[in-house]
């Protein structure tokens, strides 16, 4: 029972580590979201600059279609003979040349706009750039825990093979069929006086007596475990 303890010892931590594999990855999970998170703002910026730059170019645009349309106004101003046709020209160039100080006002706005969007944009880069390479430098730390973990059960693993050989085979065969059934946890537990502390319901008196003497195995007739008498084992711990 001594040498099975310690072999439940053993797969225990192995349970634990293999709970820490599946565990550690989905903190790297949370620091891609913040990564993407963090590239989404800044595309956003980089966004709204361009949005900025290309409301820019078709503003000039504009301009310089009007400002041909004004000069195309300006030559027909020779060849017009009618009085009330220069008035009518004179009117369109003045309706067009308002327009044109309308958009060269929203570009002084653009242009301030812009260059405020630029400069936050910069200043986004260099935060987010380190921010990154902070996620980077974290994404890495998880990585180097997963390997150890890794490495940590894998020398586990191989202790179980030498204990295995030192039970009794039927022994060994009782305590993995529990293994599987339960999952988790212990599948040799303590008996606490006439109470399974796996279950904690009570066990019959004769079977509390032979788990005492330390004759045979018994396992719990309500979950199945195991049961052992702590004072027959009291020196697992020196011994694992």
């Amino acid at each position: 029972m001594r040498t099975l303890l310690r072999l439940q010892e053993v797969d225990l931590r192995i349970e634990a580590y293999k709970a820490r594999e599946l565990e550690i990855p989905k903190q790297k999970g949370k620091l891609e979201v913040y990564r993407k998170r963090l590239a989404a703002e800044l595309e956003e910026r980089e966004k709204t600059c361009r949005a900025l730059a290309l409301e820019q170019r078709e503003c000039e645009g504009e301009i310089e279609q009007m400002q041909d349309q004004i000069a195309k106004y300006d030559k027909q101003l020779f060849s017009v003979k009618k009085n009330e046709e220069y008035q009518a020209l004179l009117h369109e160039m003045d309706l067009v040349k308002k327009q044109i100080g309308l958009k060269e006002e929203r570009v002084i706005a653009i242009m301030m706009d812009l260059d405020d969007a630029r400069a936050r944009l910069e200043e986004d880069r260099k935060r987010i750039a380190a921010e990154m390479q902070e996620l980077d430098r974290q994404a890495a730390a998880i990585d180097a825990e997963l390997q150890e973990a890794v490495e940590e059960r894998e020398l586990l693993e191989e202790q179980c093979g030498p204990l295995e050989r030192e039970v009794d085979p039927a022994l060994i065969a009782l305590y993995k069929r529990v293994r599987s059934a339960k999952k988790t946890g212990p599948a040799v537990v303590p008996l606490k006086g006439e109470v399974c502390t796996g279950c904690n319901m009570h066990i019959p008196a004769q079977m509390v007596n032979e788990v005492l003497a330390g004759e045979k195995a018994h396992a719990c007739i309500h979950c199945g475990r195991l049961l052992y008498d702590k004072e027959n084992v009291k020196d697992i711990s020196a011994r694992s």
